[in-house]
């Protein structure tokens, strides 16, 4: 049986991936690539390293930049999508930030400043892609989350809560736009090493490595190959897929 409440999947989807420069960003932008879509590749501050994984793009694609913290940056930044390939078809908040510090010591402002980006940053990409999804009947919304929105690791609480909350817009979000052939869900990466992580204690790399039940890190093009079961997918929607070497289970 059809389901008469589903649009049809563009030929070459348009695909805004946020946080694009970084390691996992990259590895997203190339796969979306080589499964046909058309990719705006975006970044905060690092133009070069956005600059360079466009180079690498095969389809037609357009760099732009904004903080997604920023209504207003983010209007500027899907208008300019939509100039230079049109409505957003597939939107993967990848974008975050992260300022680890035990709460008792924790900056207000850093607290705030995580939520903004990580959580209110992936609102706003949603509320200006969503609404041409729904009118077409066909959309993916992909939220990048983590480990930590439902496991407990001292001094992040801020990365923690903003993930938490993530997951929790993902599934609200699912539940309000199923009827319209728009799917909405979470990828859930392990441990690996990005610009994010780079930077941590041999020792803390290890003992991460230690907590899981597959003891490496997972890579970021294992996390980007899940692109396509999302694209693919109808009925799948308000999930959290892990791919995190087990260690949510532990």
């Amino acid at each position: 049986m059809s389901n008469k409440s589903t649009g049809v999947r563009p030929e070459a989807p348009v695909a805004l991936v946020t946080g694009a420069s970084g390691g996992l960003g990259q590895a997203l932008a190339l796969e979306l690539d080589a499964l046909g879509c058309r990719v705006a590749v975006h970044y905060n501050s690092s133009r070069d390293a956005a600059r360079a994984v466009q180079e690498k793009l095969t389809n037609p694609s357009v760099l732009v930049t904004g903080d997604v913290g920023s209504w207003e940056a983010v209007q500027g930044i899907y208008a300019d999508i939509c100039e230079a390939l049109g409505p957003v078809d597939v939107l993967v908040n990848n974008g975050a930030i992260r300022k680890d510090s035990l709460m008792a010591m924790q900056n207000p402002a850093d607290w705030a400043q995580v939520i903004q980006t990580n959580l209110i940053g992936s609102f706003h990409t949603a509320r200006a892609a969503v609404p041409a999804m729904l009118r077409q009947r066909w959309g993916r919304v992909v939220n990048i989350v983590s480990p930590s929105g439902i496991i407990a690791t001292a001094g992040q609480t801020a990365y923690s809560a903003s993930k938490a909350g993530l997951i929790g817009l993902t599934r609200t979000l699912a539940a309000e736009c199923g009827r319209r052939g728009v799917t909405v869900n979470a990828l859930s990466p392990g441990f690996m090493i990005t610009g994010m992580t780079k930077d941590l204690p041999e020792r803390v790399i290890e003992g991460m490595e230690g907590k899981a039940p597959i003891p490496r890190f997972v890579t970021v093009e294992e996390v980007a190959r899940s692109a396509g079961l999302f694209l693919d997918q109808d009925c799948m929607t308000g999930q959290v897929i892990s791919i995190d070497s087990g260690v949510s289970i532990t």
